[in-house]
């Protein structure tokens, strides 16, 4: 039919009777947990988010596949962003670490160097 001549006028039916509302909602989680099944084979999601996404699809998040594959990038980008902050944390944390470590190594040894000075002119007045 191509969709032709399926106007309201040639419709009898309710619309819940043409199609029912089960069938419709198992032909759409057939579709959504093909989608995540290849997905997760594909190695786009981990088995966390492919277990959160199917049981989210499961309670009615997601009206559609555009709908959750919008969902999926979203939620990737978010684990994306918020890795490269924390490494990026972790990376100043180091070397905030270092430059500590560097600074107290310096100061010993500038302490060490002026301790020998004191001792040298404590022996130059003892031997006065």
């Amino acid at each position: 039919r191509k969709g032709r001549h399926t106007g309201f006028g040639k419709r009898k039916g309710t619309a819940d009777a043409r199609t029912s509302q089960k069938s419709l909602w198992i032909k759409r989680m057939r579709v959504l947990r093909r989608l995540l099944k290849k997905y997760r084979e594909a190695k786009k999601i981990d088995r966390h988010l492919y277990r959160e996404l199917y049981l989210k699809a499961k309670g009615n998040v997601f009206k559609n596949k555009r709908v959750l594959m919008e969902y999926i990038h979203k939620k990737k980008a978010d684990l994306a962003r918020s890795k490269m902050l924390a490494d990026q944390a972790e990376a100043r944390r180091n070397k905030v670490k270092e430059a500590r470590k560097r600074r107290e190594e310096r100061l010993a040894l500038k302490k060490n160097e002026m301790l020998q000075t004191y001792a040298k002119e404590d022996e130059v007045a003892a031997k006065k």
